[in-house]
This record gives C-alpha cells, sequence and structure tokens, in this order.
C-alpha cells in the first residue's frame, strides 16, 4: 500500500478563480506529411487532476511532450505555470513520467534518486541536507523505502514504473505529467497509485495531467479531455460528459461522442 491516503475527491472549484495550469489554443503538431495534433484548444484548472484519455495513437503523448516542452514543430499558443511551454523556468516546476521508466539499473532506488536530485538542484551543505530529505521523501511516497538499496535492475515493472515516478516528485513540482503510467500494473497497485495521485493534487495543489486509453480510470479523474484522432471530443466533468450523453458511463459517453463525429 502507498503511504498516502486517498482523499475525498474535492479539490475542484479553487482553481477557477485563478489562470489555468495548462492553456492552449490552436495547438497544433505536424510530423512530416501528417499533423498528429490538430487546432487544440482547452484549459488545465490548476491543483486538479484532468485525464487525458483517447486510444493508442490518438496524440496523447504528443500533447504531453509539448506541454513538458520536448516535442519539435508546434505551432500555435501552449502556456504552462504562466509561461511558454518549454521555457527553461518551468524545468524544475514540471515532474515528468514517460511510458519507459527512465532510470539506470546499475544504480540503487536511492542512487537513482540522488543522482536525479542533484541534477535538478545541484550544491552542497543545505541544499545537499534538502537533496537527501527530498529523495528519502520521494522513496517513501512510492512505497518503496524497503526497496531503496535495491538494484533497479533487479526490480519488478511496477516497483521500477514506481522509482519513475519518485523521480517526478523530486522537489514538490507544481505540475506532474503521468504518461500512462498505470500500464501493465496490477489492480491493486493501480488503486495504490491513484490513491497516491489523489493525495497528491490534494494535500499538496499539485496539478497532474495524466493519460490512459483505459476508460475506467477516467472516473478517478476531476476533469476528463477526450481525445481521437489528434482532436479532443470533450473538455468536462465525468458527471457532465454522462448526463450530456444520457450515458452510465464515461466509456459509454466516449463511445456516443465518436458516433456523434462520424455522423457529422
Amino acid at each position: 500500500m502507498m503511504n498516502i491516503a486517498s482523499p475525498p475527491q474535492t479539490q475542484a472549484a479553487s482553481a477557477a478563480t485563478t489562470t489555468p495550469a495548462i492553456r492552449a489554443e490552436s495547438l497544433t503538431v505536424e510530423r512530416g506529411p501528417r499533423t498528429v495534433l490538430r487546432g487544440l484548444t482547452f484549459a488545465v484548472p490548476r491543483g486538479q487532476i484532468t485525464g487525458l484519455l483517447g486510444p493508442s495513437g490518438c496524440g496523447k503523448s504528443t500533447l504531453m511532450r509539448s506541454v513538458v516542452g520536448t516535442q519539435a514543430k508546434v505551432t500555435g499558443t501552449l502556456d504552462v505555470l504562466d509561461h511558454p511551454a518549454g521555457t527553461p523556468a518551468l524545468r524544475s516546476r514540471i515532474g515528468y513520467v514517460t511510458q519507459d521508466p527512465s532510470v539506470y539499473d546499475d544504480l540503487t532506488v536511492r542512487q537513482n534518486l540522488e543522482y536525479f536530485a542533484a541534477v535538478l538542484a545541484p550544491g552542497r551543505g543545505t541544499a545537499a541536507a534538502r537533496r537527501h530529505e527530498d529523495v528519502t521523501r520521494a522513496i517513501a511516497d512510492v512505497d518503496l523505502t524497503a526497496h531503496a538499496d535495491a538494484l533497479a535492475g533487479n526490480l519488478s515493472g511496477g516497483q521500477r514504473s514506481r522509482v519513475s515516478l519518485a523521480v517526478a516528485l523530486l522537489g514538490t513540482p507544481e505540475l506532474l505529467v503521468l504518461d500512462e503510467p498505470t500500464v501493465g500494473l496490477d489492480p491493486v497497485l493501480r488503486r495504490d497509485l491513484w490513491n497516491l495521485f489523489h493525495a497528491i493534487a490534494a494535500d499538496r495543489g499539485t496539478t497532474i495531467l495524466v493519460s490512459s486509453h483505459v476508460m475506467d480510470e477516467a472516473e478517478r479523474c476531476h476533469r476528463l479531455l477526450l481525445m481521437r484522432e489528434g482532436e479532443i471530443l470533450a473538455d468536462d466533468t465525468p458527471d457532465a460528459l454522462r448526463t450530456r450523453t444520457a450515458s452510465e458511463t464515461v466509456e459509454a459517453a466516449f463511445l456516443h461522442l465518436v458516433d456523434e463525429a462520424n455522423a457529422r
């Protein structure tokens, strides 16, 4: 079990009076002859979990790379934490977890985090002591304290994913961008990670943008961006989407919206 309890999903309204964590207008990404993202306009509120959902290949990862500033050939407007995406000042304010765990197999869990912490905030004395505290906290956050001295190469796939998440949590980022962090994980670990996401959003005010192609995870989000073929079909809360489409589940609502789009 993760050691941060899951709070009620009530972290919703406080961001309404502030600028969004992410704001996009006419966001377009081209890759060769193909347009991957097609003029997206949306906003991600602060302090909430926004789910980016859609089938594989619909552009979710491209959108996330655009948000963290690593995607080429981006046009339109994309502001992140009140700065243009990719601004150097954002590097320490954003935690990013890719689909493939980004860890060194020949280092222990703690050594991996100490390395990334030193890269993020180099220094000695007080700074070094603070890094050590951040590393210990991040390891505890993802429930890997018992494996802190184990080589990353000897961990299970789920544990390696948690190391990557711990790296993203170093320095308590204001925005977490998580690209399908629960793929391939067992139901218990998936539940524990979602409990952790809610605790981080509620207790620390962190904004979380998390992608998934598993529609039942949509029910765990405060807000949803539903994507298909490089476009956004809907930007709303799960309850509003179900009500709007007279559907019992978000998956049914998504299919309803797809049918609507195909009928135009």
